[in-house]
């Protein structure tokens, strides 16, 4: 004999993007018009399900199965009717929706968001113009059920480096050791961070003040190890928006590995590196905060 134990299905992968217009414009060729400012949304979604879907598996009977067609029919149409201002919101919505159908216990919208930065033309901001900017983006999981809702936004793909402030020593040494202690290297890491929002939260432009702490505090951390600067960016995230009760960071150390150029007759005072991307380092940890 077999059974269920678990399921959850739903439509990954759907790309979205929404162009913001100001109220009463529409793109045309008249004098003025197309000087409109507008914005860009991107994103790809995820809507998952769960609930009492065991018919549909065991037995064949697709009577209570929300077709994954229809779900991502459902995302293009709520884009059409919202500002999407926070995905997080938008996101929110999409699960109150499939949360009222009868089958369904359980909804997860997971998001990415695509960064684009308006372009420059003769310094100054260009209107319907834009560029996207390496690979970060922002990221939102919205999970909810009858009784409660979880948010977690987060940035990935942030990408920082700083050539001084940093150093690793006083670490143990046995005969496996070859790394040599430093007082002053590369610290260079791709991060991806996540954090859970009180219930109830609505300020979502809290994550741009979040970003700012993380990178300002990379910036300005004199780090003795990653795992150091990693618990300082976290602290920071935390003081730069109360609404944020924990923030999971991951960062891969990204290797700058001093170059020899004694077998040329060169000295190297810190200034040629190779970049190594593998084998690398993993620092992750999760900064919670402190109850009263």
């Amino acid at each position: 004999m077999a059974r269920l134990s678990w399921n959850r299905y739903g439509k990954s992968r759907v790309r979205l993007v929404k162009v913001r217009r100001p109220r009463g414009t529409m793109t045309t060729g008249a004098p003025g018009v197309n000087d409109v400012p507008h914005e860009i949304v991107d994103l790809t979604i995820d809507v998952q399900l769960e609930g009492a879907f065991e018919r549909v598996y065991v037995d064949g009977d697709n009577s209570q199965c929300v077709a994954t067609d229809t779900m991502k029919n459902t995302v293009y149409a709520f884009a059409r009717q919202e500002a999407i201002d926070h995905v997080e919101l938008f996101a929110n919505r999409l699960a109150a929706h499939f949360l009222e159908t009868p089958a369904v216990s359980r909804v997860r919208i997971s998001a990415v968001e695509h960064r684009w930065d308006r372009v420059s033309v003769d310094g100054r901001p260009h209107p319907h113009a834009f560029a996207q900017p390496g690979g970060e983006q922002w990221t939102a999981v919205v999970s909810r059920d009858a009784r409660s809702t979880t948010i977690v936004s987060g940035v990935t793909n942030l990408v920082v480096l700083k050539t001084t402030d940093s150093a690793f020593s006083g670490f143990p040494r046995d005969h496996f050791t070859t790394l040599a202690e430093t007082e002053d290297r590369i610290l260079a890491t791709s991060v991806t961070a996540s954090w859970t929002y009180r219930p109830g939260t609505t300020d979502f432009a809290a994550r741009d003040r979040i970003r700012r702490a993380l990178v300002e505090t990379f910036a300005a951390h004199q780090s003795r190890s990653v795992q150091q600067t990693l618990y300082a960016m976290g602290e920071a995230a935390l003081a730069a928006c109360s609404d944020v009760t924990d923030i999971t960071l991951e960062l891969p150390n990204r290797h700058h590995v001093l170059v020899d150029l004694k077998p040329f007759g060169l000295d190297n005072p810190n200034e040629i590196f190779v970049a190594t991307d593998q084998p690398f380092g993993l620092i992750e940890a999760t900064i919670r905060r402190s109850r009263p």
